[in-house]
């Protein structure tokens, strides 16, 4: 082997260790394993108005996590997604489930995928207001990212700017998209006076095809969604600002503390 071919296969591998990203397949690998999580969380419109308390649960048995997580509206409107996902090396989803149901929504939707199968069922109410039903089978890509977005951001191999996914979503036909993810740098929050950092992150709907072409200059380009990321040994969820669904308003979800009554109030 001559000398220039030493240095170009020294060039190679080291650009496989200082820019590592996604696996073949679209993937992303697992970098940190989840585990039992119980958070709450709050909704709001950008105006600061409080909209719906949530929580979100998350089990693991195994290789295999379940993430639930619940909205209840103030108006009775209600937000319930579970997703259930492997994370043995890369993460991928396997089961997902949506009900939106309420004066919050423009309409109610029902969205079941059991990706093995490519089994994808939508649930919806026609003109007549009778249930309606679609189920196709889909080839179904590796990189979906239903219900998983927080966790896959969470595990971005370090020095990475750019991620790439997919997404089922409804219209009510349900189709794939694609899913643009790419850092923007820092943001600075104050958590018990100290100041932190939280990586800000954009993540841009794709359409493609000629749908795609088409959609900006119909005015019909799906607005980005921002979430805020903190990084470190256990990376955690901060902050997200985006639409909770199609052509929704742009809301905010972040960390909820508890507040305890007075304990005059307590009795």
């Amino acid at each position: 082997m001559n000398d220039c071919s030493k240095t170009l296969r020294f060039v190679l591998v080291w650009t496989v260790f200082l820019f590592p990203c996604q696996a073949a397949d679209g993937q992303v690998p697992v970098r940190h394993t989840e585990g039992l999580v119980h958070g709450f969380l709050v909704l709001r419109t950008l105006e600061g108005e409080t909209l719906a308390h949530g929580n979100l649960i998350q089990m693991a048995h195994a290789d295999r996590v379940t993430a639930h997580l619940i909205f209840h509206f103030k108006d009775g409107s209600l937000h319930d997604e579970t997703a259930v996902y492997s994370q043995l090396r890369s993460f991928r989803l396997l089961r997902y489930h949506l009900v939106q149901k309420g004066p919050s929504f423009s309409s109610a939707k029902d969205l079941s995928i059991d990706v093995p199968s490519g089994q994808v069922t939508v649930r919806y109410p026609g003109d007549d207001g009778k249930e309606q039903v679609k189920t196709e089978y889909m080839k179904l890509p590796p990189d979906l990212a239903n219900g998983m977005l927080f966790t896959l951001m969470k595990n971005m191999p370090p020095g990475s700017n750019e991620m790439k996914a997919s997404m089922v979503v409804t219209t009510p036909k349900p189709r794939i998209v694609g899913l643009a993810i790419s850092a923007q740098g820092e943001d600075t929050f104050v958590l018990g006076g100290d100041k932190r950092k939280a990586t800000h992150y954009i993540v841009k709907i794709e359409i493609g095809g000629v749908t795609g072409l088409v959609a900006p200059v119909l005015g019909k380009q799906p607005p980005d969604t921002h979430v805020w990321i903190l990084q470190g040994e256990a990376p955690v969820f901060v902050k997200l600002r985006g639409p909770l669904y199609s052509g929704g308003p742009i809301w905010e979800i972040e960390q909820e503390s508890p507040v305890w009554p007075d304990r005059s109030d307590a009795h």
